[in-house]
Formats: C-alpha cells, structure tokens, sequence
C-alpha cells in the first residue's frame, strides 16, 4: 500500500487528555497548528469530578439560501467523548444572549444563562445544535461522542493509524485497502478523501475529522462489510455495497449538490447516531444512479438529526433504471428530529418524501416516531409518482405500504403536502398515518372536529390527488 502523509507539526502523546474516574470519563483534543478554527465562542467541559478544560471551536461552513440565491456563512464545531456526566460552558463572543436554544428541542435541555456565557449538563452522548438569539448560520455544533472502546493498537500492521496532525495525501485520496482499520485521532485532521472502493471488511473510526474543505470526505463503493464510525465529514456517499454501517458520524456542508448521506443501489445500509445539516438533500436512498446498478433493500436509519438547510431531510427514489425497472424496498427511519427544511422548489419538496421515477417500485417503507420542527419552507409529506423530465427519462411504477407513525409536528411553515399518483396503470397504495399530530392535534379518520364532507387528509394540509388507493388514519 502506496500512500504519502504530511504531518504539519509535531506533537506529544498527550494530544489527547483524559480526565477523572472510569465511569465519569472526559477526553478532550487540542487543534492541531494550522487547523482552521473559529472564535465566535469559547468552549469549556468538565466531568462532575474534574475541572474545566477548554476545547478548541473549529471552523465549518453552512449554507444559507437567501430568495434563490445561496451565501456560505462561517458556523462552528466543537466535539468531545465522555462517559457519565458532563458540563458545558459556552462564552459567545460576539454580544449579548438575549436568547439561547439548544436543539433538538426533544431532548430538553435548558441552559443557564448568565451574561454572555451558558452552562448545561449532559448525562449521555449527543449531537447538538447551540444557538444565540435565534441565529441558526452562526451557530455552534457540539457533539459530545461516547467514549471510544476499542482503539487499536497502532503497532497492528492491519491498523492504519491517523495521530495528532494535519494529514494530507497524494492526489488528495487515500485509498482504504481489504481487511484493515482506519483509526483517526479526535486530535488528526485529513485533508483529502478517504475512498472505500471494491474492498471488503473495513472500519473507520475515531473522534477525528476529514476537514471541511475537502468534499465527499468518505466515498463507498462497490464494497462489502463496512463500518464506520465517529468522524466528521462533508458527505459519506454508499454506492454498490452491501452490509454497511454509518454511526455516529457527523456531515456539514456548505455547496451545490451537497447530500449528505447518499445510497445507490445497496443493500442492508444502518445508519445509527448520525447528524446531517447539509445544502442538499440529507439522506437519499436511490436504485441505479451513478455508476451503480440494481435495487436498493434493507436501509435503516434511526436515533439521529437532519436538518436540511437546501432540499430534503429524507429522499427516496427518484434514480433507477427506466429500461430495467429497480426495486427500492424494506426502508425504516426510526426515532429522528427533523430540524430544518427549506426548498423554495415546489417539485423538490418534502419532510419525508417519496418520488417515484423512472419505472422504480417503491415498497414498505416505515417513518417512525419522528419530530418534526418548525422549518423555514417547504412541506411535511411529498409522495409522488411523477415524470420529472429533467431527471428521469419515465415516471414511476409504483408506491405502496408506507407507515407513518407518531410523527409530530410543531410549527407554521409548512406548505400543503402532496400525496398523488400518475394513472391509472402508476398508483399508489396502501398509505397509513398511525398517531399523526400537527400541533399537538391527533388527525384520524373520525377525528371529532372533522366535517363528514371533508377528507381527512384537509385536516392536515395534505392534499390526496388522484390515483391514490386506500390512505388511512388511525389512532
């Protein structure tokens, strides 16, 4: 294996510190020299038996769509790992708190706020949006990682080890060869992409990142027995694979076609703890598309964030074979908030969407328990099948057994949801909202405001078109 690293500085074995006893454990990780970092906020962390130990706020950039037009603004990043409790103190620097809000709004956290700095505790890992009066492009990312369990033993010649440092490589790829572990220290920096190309039983983990500036930080394909862990990325696309697991990994970006979190034509693909804020979609899932051929079967996607600063949170099925029809099918997202969408494109939006395209059949697919914020445009539901001719050379085949459940949302800025087929011959089948809320109101069928001459659908701003069978809602 050929490969050219450049480590930018020197650094001690102490990069990385821990601190206090074994089930209150807190590791912290210096910035290398030259990593690109911000100083909107200074960051402290603690366990409840230590003292605080500052951590650097590193640089990432968002984007922000302002009418048509998309202007990259400077947000920030800071990570830790820990085990039992921790403490947070944030100093923001630019002004006042008027207002501070710590997101997901589900999990409940209130900050102290006194002057310019806010403190909270954490009794477990997450990933967290922090937010000073109400400024979502300027914000600070903190993600408190669990503890890493199973660090190699660099010395292990199947062991590829990323220490403390800026890390670069010829061409700007590094290429993860069969059978080998990837480690990358929460204090190394990648500057180029890490390509997991017709391999087979590769992990890639560690608290450290693939820098912002480099796109498609982590690229499967054609590969077998896949996991990966922990890291920071722009995107981690999964094509032509098979037994894939993402956890707990972390995409930003900030440009044009920007998803997150993209699957083409592979199978059994669990994503576990993932946080996605991107200027694309979030998370797709696609048959034949780039290069990669065939169905798309056995997804599954739970306990984690996506927020959608461009397109959608969730994405299924425009991409196929129109000549060879594919198969998407057995898809779950289980126990996710939706932060944000914003789409100003009416054929391009959609919480949780489906569009069949290109001859594809789209089946059993389960949304559930999922919550919804309030998000800046765009709608809640968009199953369709259609012919986007700018896409797909056909329409899709077809749609049917999609559950909803206990999804709940909480806000104003939803457009009117589409639920529609194409013909008689393209339909769609078999839809049920299980617990469905909008704004704290459960929307069924014999819901008790509901006028005989209403569909049920008119209670929640869903629009039920023609070619439609069988929508149900129930308690």
């Amino acid at each position: 294996m050929r490969y050219f690293l450049v480590v930018l500085c020197f650094f001690c074995s102490f990069m990385a510190i821990s601190y206090g006893k074994e089930d209150n454990k807190l590791v912290v990780y210096d910035a290398p020299k030259g990593a690109l970092l911000n100083d909107d906020f200074v960051v402290k962390v603690k366990s409840s038996s230590g003292s605080w130990k500052g951590i650097p706020s590193h640089l990432v950039k968002v984007d922000e769509v302002r009418n048509t037009k998309h202007q990259v603004e400077n947000a920030s990043m800071v990570f830790f790992d820990f085990s039992g409790e921790a403490e947070v103190s944030i100093t923001y620097t630019k002004g006042n708190i008027d207002r501070a809000q710590i997101r997901p709004i589900s999990y409940g956290i209130e900050p102290k706020v006194e002057g310019n700095t806010l403190t909270f505790k954490l009794q477990e890992a997450a990933n967290l949006s922090v937010e000073i009066n109400d400024d979502i492009f300027h914000n600070l990312h903190l993600f408190a990682n669990p503890l890493m369990t199973d660090i190699p033993d660099k010395n292990n010649p199947d062991v590829i080890y990323f220490g403390p440092g800026i890390h670069t490589f010829e061409d700007n790829k590094f290429e993860v060869p069969s059978n080998s572990t990837v480690y990358v220290d929460g204090g190394a920096i990648l500057r180029g992409q890490l390509l997991v190309h017709n391999v087979k039983n590769v992990k890639i983990i560690g608290s450290g990142m693939v820098e912002h500036t480099v796109k498609m930080g982590i690229h499967i394909a054609g590969s077998e027995n896949v996991h990966v862990e922990g890291l920071f990325v722009t995107q981690c696309a999964t094509g032509g694979s098979d037994n894939v697991t993402i956890r707990n990994v972390k995409s930003i970006s900030y440009y044009g076609w920007g998803d997150g979190l993209n699957v083409f034509a592979s199978s059994n693909v669990h994503y576990d703890r993932v946080f996605c804020r991107n200027s694309d979609d979030c998370t797709t899932v696609y048959a034949t598309r780039k290069g990669f051929e065939g169905d798309a079967r056995n997804i599954t996607m739970e306990n984690s964030t996506l927020w959608a600063d461009v397109a959608h949170p969730i994405f299924i099925g425009i991409h196929g074979n129109a000549d060879r029809p594919d198969t998407i099918e057995n898809l779950v997202y289980r126990n996710i908030d939706i932060l944000d969408h914003k789409e100003a494109q009416l054929d391009y939006q959609g919480c949780l969407a489906i569009n069949a395209g290109d001859n594809n059949v789209i089946r059993d697919v389960t949304f559930e328990d999922i919550r919804i914020e309030d998000f800046r445009q765009g709608q809640l539901f968009n199953v369709r099948i259609f012919f986007n001719e700018k896409y797909c050379p056909a329409p899709g085949q077809s749609i049917e057994n999609i559950l909803f459940k206990d999804i709940s949302y909480n806000g104003v800025g939803d457009e009117i949801s589409i639920i529609a087929g194409y013909n008689e011959e393209r339909k769609i089948k078999n839809i049920t909202f299980q617990n469905l809320k909008i704004n704290g109101k459960l929307i069924t069928d014999d819901m008790p405001d509901k006028p005989k001459w209403y569909k049920t659908g008119d209670m929640a701003r869903i629009f039920i078109g023609e070619h439609v069978d069988n929508v149900k809602f129930i308690p």
